[in-house]
């Protein structure tokens, strides 16, 4: 496929994913203020929910969160902003080693990385912030369905189904 029409259908999935946070955004209730760091996410089939949790001292990693899906399955999930162009890289990782590892390690149990989006109510789109600030309505974690259909965690043994790829505002811990 040429690069020109992949970077088209690219673009077309993308605003129709950042147009149905939107619509699940405003057919959410409205919620009172929330730290990032204490909200709860859902996305739109309730196949994953997603807990933050503060962070602590980090001077690398800006936001922490679980990722709780079908089965039982639980994804540990953080955020780092890469240098250059800023962007907020997240990573969903499931059972992976503590302690001194190495990155074949890590790389062997992350099953989804990209960048974070957040959708407002309004409908503005932005990177997803750090903890101290409100947290959005929704969050966009781009082809994170195919990207854990395609994962060793789906399967007979495992997920039977995945989430989609946007998640709305449920709540706040307290």
């Amino acid at each position: 496929m040429a690069a020109g029409t992949t970077r088209l259908r690219n673009a077309r999935f993308f605003r129709g994913t950042v147009a149905s946070a939107l619509l699940l955004a405003s057919l959410t209730p409205a919620h009172a203020a929330c730290p990032m760091e204490l909200a709860v996410y859902s996305d739109r089939d309730d196949a994953a929910w997603i807990d933050f949790r503060p962070t602590g001292e980090s001077a690398v990693v800006t936001n922490t969160f679980k990722m709780v899906l079908d089965k039982g399955v639980v994804l540990d999930g953080m955020v780092m902003w890469s240098e250059g162009v800023r962007r907020p890289y997240a990573s969903l990782m499931y059972q992976c080693p503590e302690g001194d590892v190495t990155g074949e390690e890590i790389a062997a149990c992350t099953l989804w990385e990209g960048v974070v989006y957040s959708a407002n109510a309004d409908g503005k789109v932005e990177l997803i912030a750090a903890e101290g600030v409100d947290a959005p309505q929704a969050l966009i974690f781009p082809d994170l369905g195919p990207t854990l259909r395609l994962s060793a965690v789906y399967g007979e043994d495992g997920l039977s189904k995945v989430p989609w790829d946007v998640f709305a505002l449920k709540g706040c811990q307290e």
